[in-house]
Parts: structure tokens; sequence; C-alpha cells
């Protein structure tokens, strides 16, 4: 399983690493810390030596307590911390509607990232992603900021989540941006526009909701309800009646092709992106550990570029406008 570098620094990940927000935030009450915790280490002992967080994956734990993300990770990974890649974010909160509140502020920047630097129980933070967009902050504000943290030492290279071409160039020729966080998968195709930037610049795309939130395990094959509260999966179209719907031509394929391939249709979902950019790393989470085996196990799966050709070929006949926008706008 060969490595994949972050942008041009000397961070070499392997091809999927790990989406660690489910275990505190998003799906319902966060896992208990210990059993949370011993999740993250096993995934480490699986191969996982990419590990993705941030400030606001904060949750309840089923006796009322807050879990913190970062805590987590850290606490998991703290004597191989030398072996690991971490990432985390900045610049976003929870209001109790689930809207987001953004502030991207240089004030609240440097104060973010001692903050997480503190939870993660590290010096230096791998990977500091801007978490969405501050409309209020120009792009070379922040990445004035992150030049600032770099020559600290209290990062070594950062990220923007939910890029655009924009705001990625302008940050860009004042911080180098080492990678990209937006969401993609088969279903979720429209920032494939940003390749050719990504090219040019030399940077990562690091892909989150690779599957769907889970969709494309083959897992869901009718409407959901998703009854525990704090449970975002309720807001996703995806999991409606009609979103099964939309969907079910393209589960049906990947049923096709993970016997064809003696894989499963996650895994297909994965090895698509891998195969079809050396810069992309995908970063599915689950709190199971058969998930976390079986999505790692994607990395060797091979699909040749006439293959995910063909699969890209079949996409662009299907209709996933209920998703969030057209297969590749």
């Amino acid at each position: 399983m060969d490595k994949r570098r972050l942008g041009a620094t000397n961070l070499f990940v392997n091809p999927v690493g790990l989406g660690c927000m489910g275990f505190s935030h998003a799906y319902g009450a966060a896992i208990e810390k210990s059993e949370a915790i011993k999740t993250i280490r096993a995934a480490y002992e699986l191969g996982y030596n990419f590990f993705d967080t941030a400030e606001c994956y904060t949750g309840e734990n089923v006796d009322g307590s807050t879990s913190n993300n970062e805590e987590l990770v850290g606490e998991a990974l703290k004597d191989v911390r030398d072996k690991v890649v971490i990432a985390t974010k900045f610049g976003v909160a929870h209001n109790p509607d689930r809207s987001l509140r953004l502030d991207s502020s240089p004030d609240t920047i440097r104060k973010s990232v001692d903050g997480s630097l503190k939870r993660l129980g590290v010096e230096t933070i791998d990977l500091y992603y801007q978490h969405r967009i501050d409309t209020k902050v120009e792009p070379e504000t922040v990445a004035e900021v992150m030049n600032d943290l770099i020559k600290a030492g209290k990062i070594l290279a950062w990220g923007i989540s939910e890029a655009n071409e924009d705001y990625l160039r302008r940050a860009h020729k004042v911080c180098p941006v080492t990678a990209i966080q937006n969401r993609y998968s088969l279903m979720a195709r429209w920032h494939e526009k940003l390749f050719p930037v990504l090219e040019e610049l030399g940077i990562t795309f690091v892909a989150f909701s690779p599957l769907a939130n889970g969709l494309l395990s083959g897992a869901y094959t009718k409407a959901e309800t998703f009854k525990e509260a704090g449970d975002y999966r309720n807001m996703m179209p995806q999991f409606t009646a009609s979103g099964i719907q939309k969907a079910q031509d393209l589960l049906t394929l990947l049923e096709k092709l993970a016997a064809e391939k003696n894989s499963t249709p996650a895994q297909i979902s994965l090895a698509w992106m891998m195969c079809k950019k050396p810069y992309i790393v995908p970063i599915p989470g689950s709190r199971k550990l058969s998930r976390l085996k079986e999505n790692f196990g994607a990395g060797e799966i091979f699909l040749s570029s006439d293959e995910v050709a063909d699969i890209d070929a079949k996409l662009d006949t299907m209709n996933f406008e209920i998703f969030g926008g057209s297969p590749t706008k």
C-alpha cells in the first residue's frame, strides 16, 4: 500500500485516513470515552496513520457530560505521536439549531490553535484546516496567520475545507496550501472542477463523506429514521425515500462491481476515487471496528483507468441533484 504525500510537505499518509467526527459528534450520543479511545487506537493498529478531527466536534455522552473529539484522538495516539499525522480544524462553532457560526478572525485563530494543541496533547499540529470560509475575513488575512503559526512551530501545514478556486488561489499566494478537505463521493462530484487547480498548485484533496455518510456502504436500502438525538443523518436527503430511489442505480452498480472484485460496495466507492487521482485521500469514519477494517482494505483494491472512466460514464447518466448538485458541477 503506497503512501500519499500531503501537498509539498514531508508528510506521507496511507491512502485511507480516519475521520474521527462520529465518535463524539453528529451521529447521536457520543460513545463512551474509553471505548472511543480504544477504537481509535485499534484503527492505528490496523494501519491507519492519518487522523482527522476538529475543535467543534463535541457531543453529549449518555450521562450528560461532554465528549471532546480532539481529546479522544490525542489520548488514543499519545504514545505513537511520531508515527501518525493529525489534522484538526478551526473557525466553526455549532448553534443549537445545528447551523454553523463562522469566525476566522486572527485573534480567534490564535486562541483556537492553542486550545487544540492543549486538547490534543501535542507540540505541533501536522495539518490545520480552516473549517469553513468566513466571508468576513479575507483569505490573505487567514493565510498570513497560518504563516505566523508555521514560523512559531505550532503547525506544520495548513488547508482549507470546502474551498473554492478563487479563495484557494488567493490564500496559496500568501502561504502555500497543503490540502483542501471538500465533500466528495460517487454522488457528490461537483468539486472535480478543482482537479486542474490542485494539480497546478500541488495540493492534496482530502475527501470527507466519501461514502455519503454510509449510504454507499450498501447498508441502507430503504428510507431510514435515525431516532437518537443529535444524529444529523435525519437531515440528510440520501436517507429519505426519494433519496434511496435516486441512488438505487448506483447501489446496484456498486454491488455488481464489488462481486467482480471480491470486495464490498464501500471498498469500490473508496477505490474509485483513490484510483482516479494519486492526490486524493478519503477519510471515511465509523464507530465499528469491522467497518474500519473494511474501509482501510479499500487501499488494496485496484481499478484501471478504463474501469474508472466506465464508472464515471455511468454516473453521468444518473441524477443526484437531490444531494446538493449535479454529478460534475
